[in-house]
């Protein structure tokens, strides 16, 4: 007979009030957990779907009193039509390769991350980690974690995405792009390369942390549709009327898959 330990009991925690990224003169507040032991990669697969996101080891939620602008999406992979400006994005894409990497930090990863918190973060925090940051972001996974490296004409690394496995989807965590590439929306083709990936890898759905459709920069997708959104615990299709709640919506915005 085989001795099997007891399951520890899952600890969660509620952060102090901060000030909200996304929505300006508010304070956020999280819950979060630890991701660890054998059944990691279960426990992080239930929380993702229950809406959580993960950092390093962690999963975190957002618990804000009296604020509910932070809505889980993601995208069924088996329905979602890309529309026009999408289309347009990925032809001007076609010479832009994708290649699934282990989650092992590069300095040329680096050099490029830094230019694009330069450019378009500077003053976050994020504009100021170190190589050592940088690692411990891409490489303390405790589950199936890959960066995908975008690479142009002549191998160029143009752009990267850090990726987790789930067991039913992808979840893109974060992406960055060169600077200067901002006009081919590579943020954007990250995202379309990732549907594409997990259609192959026969995995329904695509997560992509939060919406928020008062923020700008998380407002953009909302534009994957068909998408489904989690409101009270059940993931429902996205309709219309609430994805034109959405600001900016300009084909050529480019995001990041951060949040």
């Amino acid at each position: 007979m085989t001795y099997k330990p007891p399951r520890r009991p899952q600890f969660f925690y509620t952060t102090a009030p901060l000030p909200c990224p996304y929505v300006s003169g508010r304070t956020e507040r999280k819950v979060v957990t630890e991701i660890t032991g054998p059944d990691a990669d279960n426990l992080h697969d239930r929380l993702s779907r229950a809406g959580f996101r993960r950092s390093h080891n962690i999963a975190y939620a957002p618990v804000c009193p009296s604020c509910q602008a932070c809505v889980p999406i993601r995208i069924p992979v088996a329905t979602f039509v890309p529309d026009r400006g999408l289309r347009r994005i990925s032809r001007a894409n076609a010479a832009v390769e994708g290649y699934n990497m282990p989650a092992r930090a590069t300095a040329e990863q680096f050099q490029l991350f830094q230019r694009y918190q330069q450019a378009r973060h500077s003053d976050g925090d994020m504009a100021t980690m170190s190589f050592y940051d940088y690692r411990a972001m891409i490489e303390d996974t405790p589950i199936e974690t890959t960066i995908t490296e975008f690479r142009g004409p002549g191998e160029r690394l143009v752009g990267g995405c850090l990726t987790d496995r789930l067991g039913d989807g992808l979840s893109a965590v974060y992406s960055f792009f060169a600077p200067e590439c901002e006009k081919q929306s590579l943020g954007t083709y990250a995202i379309l390369w990732l549907i594409e990936r997990a259609r192959l890898q026969k995995l329904p759905y695509v997560y992509l942390g939060y919406w928020v459709p008062e923020s700008r920069k998380m407002a953009y997708k909302a534009r994957f549709r068909p998408c489904e959104i989690l409101v009270q615990g059940t993931w429902r299709t996205l309709t219309d009327g609430e994805a034109g709640q959405a600001p900016g919506m300009a084909a050529d915005l480019v995001p990041e898959t951060a949040g």
